[in-house]
């Protein structure tokens, strides 16, 4: 695929997801915003490390924060009494998304306890003072029809007309990868027709979304190389590119899964980035920007 010509000045979010997780993607997600290009993050509210979230994003008030909505493989926000359906006893949710996304479509009683989880964690984002960014989900279980509907009405509620809606070029990740082409290309076929079910939604009720998303057909192999490739062939005027970071000392031995964070802090923060960022003429945004400029 050539580089991008056709799109004179796009806007591009580049955003980090996990925020609270960890104090180590905490911290890496901070750092990439002051000494990188990331403009934008998700904050998990029932992550461990919720408050040091809280905290460091109120002391970088030009981090937008969105909502990353957990529904499975992570913790609740309501403990297990109250949403028996969802969680096992420590309130954990399931660590295996289709069979999770099943029960939510077909079990009433969960659908039913679905919804008020969700309305704790956007109770618990809101008790943090922060002004809300955007909604997305865990593993883009936002996408699912029922999560999906809920998170609009929720969105809504709490005034943040703004969503991220997965939709990635098959064409543009297979020209850097061709590795696992099948499921790349069932993926864009699935995501591709939620996506455009979700778009429809979306416009009919006055929210803003980007009209591109890259990573999820690169997920867990994002870095430098992918970023500056994804740059130059940016299709569209609205765009979003997320990673996730992280940071560890040196010293401490790493499995695969925190190297490859530590890869995409790397990409985030790296100078060949910028530079081409800014001889490509590409304006760094936030999902409060496309609201106010559409």
């Amino acid at each position: 695929m050539p580089p991008r010509s056709f799109v004179s000045q796009p806007r591009l979010i580049v955003n980090a997801d996990d925020f609270g997780i960890s104090e180590e993607v905490n911290q890496a997600i901070v750092r990439a915003h002051k000494e990188g290009v990331l403009t934008s993050c998700s904050l998990m509210v029932t992550g461990a490390a919720f408050d040091h979230a809280v905290n460091l994003a109120k002391e970088n008030p030009g981090l937008a924060v969105g909502i990353h909505l957990v529904t499975v493989m992570g913790r609740s926000a309501l403990p297990k009494p109250e949403i028996p359906s969802l969680v096992d006893d420590g309130g954990n949710f399931s660590n295996h998304p289709v069979a999770a996304g099943l029960k939510y479509y077909f079990s009433k009683r969960a659908r039913r306890d679905l919804r008020k989880e969700l309305a704790a964690q956007f109770d618990r984002f809101k008790s943090t003072g922060l002004r809300l960014s955007h909604v997305d989900g865990h593993l883009h279980l936002h996408v699912h029809p029922v999560i999906f509907r809920a998170a609009v009405e929720l969105a809504e509620a709490y005034g943040a007309r703004r969503m991220r809606v997965p939709v990635e070029e098959r064409r543009l990740a297979l020209g850097f990868d061709r590795s696992g082409r099948f499921g790349k290309t069932m993926l864009s076929i699935v995501f591709g027709r939620l996506a455009a079910y979700m778009k429809k939604k979306l416009r009919a009720r006055g929210f803003v979304f980007a009209e591109r998303v890259y990573g999820n057909l690169q997920s867990g192999r994002m870095n430098e190389d992918y970023f500056l490739y994804a740059l130059e062939r940016l299709s569209a005027e609205t765009n979003e590119i997320y990673f996730h970071p992280a940071l560890y000392p040196d010293g401490r031995r790493l499995n695969s899964d925190e190297r490859q964070c530590m890869v995409e802090f790397e990409a985030l923060t790296s100078r060949r980035v910028r530079e081409r960022i800014a001889a490509l003429g590409i304006r760094l945004t936030n999902y409060f920007d496309l609201e106010t400029s559409r």
